[in-house]
Order: structure tokens, then C-alpha cells, then sequence
């Protein structure tokens, strides 16, 4: 979409400087926009890139205003107005209603007219779905799901049966929501599976990335709280409760029976054990091994950052020296600690 500065501005409302009639139709890179682009300076290390710009106009901080050469969209924070932006430049397309002649429909189906059914889709009984929701190709949605207005399947989304989704949700292909969770119980040296008889309750404005998983409550339900968003290869256990506006990053995983609270950030290839309690603002950097809860808000870490191999092994041959050190400093301290003295001889 184009617009002219002068409304991008009105829109954002931000402070323009520049030529208000100037126009753009799309975002880009500081390095690679053009004059019919905006672009968008928020961190300093990218500000050399700033005065060689052939950008139309860049959304950008006060103190940054005198070294840009082209017009100018002043924010107090350039890297949320430029989202803000991009999404008024890159409007997502309008859903069309309708049925692919691919589709398979259930007779006891309820979708709305406004509603998308693309190719090779499968709806099946009891389902319900909204006005402008996208179902996209080879999505399946399985028997008394739910799926709220303007909601998007982008495609090959698989909805188990039962899960209910709410209002602007975006699943991307690949995800599967509702599967069985990972129970089951020891018969012998085997295994005997435990059914799982709940469901997944998304809640509004929830995004869910490709190809990652969220199992269906063994006896309650799995629930996705508003506003939560979930990356790529993330694997979300039976019974997980996540409160809203949480973010979690790409390859995490959240065992069973754990209550994350709202308002967290869950960094990439955290691991999360099961039945555990996280309260709310509470963050956890990547590669986290969360084994124990975390209920007061703050910023918590493990693991050990990547440094050069021979340094490492130097280190890991001191980790199993650790054991017979202390052993050794305890010994010492034992026998450099005073002798009892005899009861009346202290001195006085």
C-alpha cells in the first residue's frame, strides 16, 4: 500500500520532518531501501548505515535527527512505529469467503460465509468456525474444534479434535494443535498409553509457529492465554497453562503440568521440567534448564556460553577435579581450626 508521509505520520503519531508529500509503498533495510521505502534506526551500532541511506524517509530517535540526510519519522521507540508501519504498508490480504472444490466439508459443519475453506482442507463434525477465518491448504480440522473470527490457518495446520481457538490467531504451517500428550504409564517392562481426555483452549490473538506441537490435556485442559506467542520447533506439554502476552523462542520445550504466568520471555532451547510454577515477568535467557520454579519476576540463566575448544576441555577436567577439592579444602580447614581449649584456660 502506498501512503504519503503526511498520513503515515497522522497514523503513527509521530513528528515529521521532511517533505509531507513524499511517498512510500514499502519497508526496508537502511542499507537496501530506495526512495519509495521506509526504514528505521534503532540501534547505534547501525547509525554509519543511516548517512548513506537512499531511503525515502527513516523512523528514527531525536538524537539521531541530525545525521540523517533524507525526511524523517521522529518515535521514542523507531522499532515498535516501524512495525506499526510496515503493517499499514503490508496490509495482510482480505479473506475472501468461500470453498475450495478440493475441500472436504462434513454435512454437521457450521463456517461462516465470509469464511476461506482452501484446497484439500478437511473439516469434520461439530466444527464451528468464524467470519474471515483462513483455512489454508491441507489444514485439517478435526471434530468439535472451534476456530474464532479472523483467525488464519496458514496451512498443513492440524487442529486434533476438540481445541478450540480464539479470535486473530495465527497458526503457521506445519503446527499441530491438540495431539495426544507424551502420558503413559509402566505395565511390566512395557508401556500401557494413558488416554488423554482434554483439550487445547487458545486464546485470542495467539500466534503459533511452523511445526511446533501442543498436546491436549490428559484429564483438564491445555491453555494458550491472550495475546501469547510461540516460535517455530516449540513443543508445549499436557496440561501446560501459559499466561498472556508470554513469548517463547524457537526449540523450547514445556514438560507437563507447568504454569507459566503472563508476561514472560522464554528464550530459544529452554527446557522447562514439569509441574512446575513460573510466576509472572519472569525471563529466561537461551538454553535455560529450568528444574525447580520461579515465582518472583526477574531474569534467570544456565548453562555455559560457547568459548574455544582446548579452553573447554581445560575446563571440564577441572569440573571433575571439583569433587576431591573440596574434599581436600575441608580436611584442611579441619585441621587448621583451634584446638578445644581446657574449661578456665580461655585467657580471662
Amino acid at each position: 500500500m502506498e501512503m504519503t508521509l503526511r498520513d503515515l505520520a497522522e497514523r503513527l503519531g509521530v513528528e515529521l520532518h521532511g517533505d509531507q508529500d513524499l511517498r512510500v509503498s514499502r519497508v526496508a533495510e537502511l542499507g537496501h531501501a530506495d526512495p519509495s521505502s521506509l526504514a528505521f534506526l534503532a540501534d547505534a551500532k547501525y547509525r554509519p548505515a543511516l548517512k548513506g541511506t537512499k531511503a525515502g524517509a527513516v523512523v528514527l530517535r531525536v538524537a539521531d535527527l541530525a545525521d540523517c540526510p533524507v525526511a524523517a519519522l521522529v518515535s521514542p521507540e523507531p522499532h515498535l512505529t516501524f512495525t506499526k508501519a510496515a503493517r499499514l504498508l503490508h496490509p495482510t490480504p482480505p479473506v475472501v469467503g468461500g470453498r475450495h472444490p478440493s475441500a472436504v466439508i462434513a454435512e454437521g459443519a457450521k463456517i461462516d460465509p465470509s469464511a476461506w475453506v482452501g484446497a484439500l482442507s478437511v473439516i469434520e463434525e461439530r466444527v464451528e468456525i468464524g467470519p474471515r477465518v483462513f483455512i489454508g491448504p491441507g489444514s485439517i480440522v478435526g471434530a468439535g474444534c472451534k476456530v474464532g473470527d479472523d483467525s488464519r490457518l496458514v496451512a498443513r495446520v492440524t487442529l486434533c479434535e476438540g481445541t478450540l481457538v480464539g479470535k486473530r490467531a495465527l497458526l503457521h504451517p506445519g503446527c499441530v494443535i491438540g495431539r495426544e500428550g507424551f502420558g503413559f504409564a509402566r505395565e511390566g517392562r512395557g508401556w500401557l498409553r494413558v488416554p488423554q481426555l482434554g483439550r487445547v483452549i487458545l486464546g485470542d490473538d495467539v500466534e503459533i509457529g511452523v511445526n511446533s506441537a501442543v498436546d491436549r490435556g490428559s484429564l483438564g485442559d491445555t491453555v494458550i492465554g491472550d495475546g501469547v506467542k510461540i516460535d517455530n520447533l516449540v513443543q508445549i506439554g499436557h496440561n501446560v497453562q501459559i499466561g498472556a502476552n508470554t513469548a517463547m523462542a524457537a526449540c523450547s520445550g514445556i514438560s507437563g503440568s507447568t504454569r507459566i504466568g503472563r508476561s514472560c520471555t522464554i528464550a530459544g532451547a529452554v527446557g522447562m521440567a514439569g509441574h512446575l510454577e513460573i510466576g509472572d515477568d519472569v525471563h529466561f535467557t537461551g538454553m535455560a534448564m529450568v528444574t525447580r520454579s520461579f515465582t518472583q519476576p526477574g531474569v534467570y540463566s544456565s548453562g555455559i556460553p560457547a568459548m574455544p575448544s582446548a579452553e573447554w576441555r581445560r575446563a571440564v577436567v577441572r569440573f571433575r577435579q571439583l569433587d576431591d577439592l573440596a574434599r581436600r579444602l575441608k580436611r584442611l580447614e579441619e585441621q587448621m581450626a583451634p584446638n578445644d581449649q581446657p574449661a578456665g584456660q580461655d585467657g580471662g
